[in-house]
């Protein structure tokens, strides 16, 4: 299940929600905003998206994902609007009968979701806001797969 949305999410809650299912493994990953990056301190950010294009690019993340690993429930959450400093930015669950593939599957996600989900990043510091630009290594991380 993807979700595009700007309300906080219950990690419990979505956990719950994978472990529901009997698999015997369950992987969760929780990003937070950072209060921090290369020039120094920031106070938030600022995500835009298109809705409908979002969420396509994140079911076929997910299914490039099941593809490759024999997987159960999948949960996939992303936040926009404007998040503060250690607000939870995007939650990606995998459930899957065996831990490797639940492993790989959340990272494989993340990875994909960093550079192929059409989610654009604003920062808000004391010396105004700047777009963020995507990273080398992120780049670097899709290429392994």
């Amino acid at each position: 299940m993807i979700s595009v949305q700007q309300q906080d999410f219950d990690c419990g809650h979505e956990y719950q929600q994978l472990r529901e299912q009997g698999q015997g493994a369950i992987v969760t990953f929780v990003g937070l905003v950072r209060d921090f990056n290369q020039e120094g301190q920031i106070k938030g950010l600022h995500l835009e998206h298109y809705p409908q294009m979002t969420e396509r690019a994140l079911e076929q993340i997910v299914e490039q994902a099941r593809q490759r690993w024999p997987l159960g429930k999948v949960r996939v959450i992303h936040r926009v609007g404007d998040l503060d400093g250690g607000d939870q930015i995007v939650f990606v669950g995998v459930a899957s009968e065996h831990r490797d593939a639940a492993f790989s599957a959340a990272q494989f996600i993340m990875d994909y979701l960093k550079t192929q989900a059409p989610i654009w990043k604003k920062e808000r510091s004391d010396i105004g806001e700047q777009w963020v630009a995507s990273k080398s290594s992120d780049n670097d991380a899709v290429k392994k797969w």
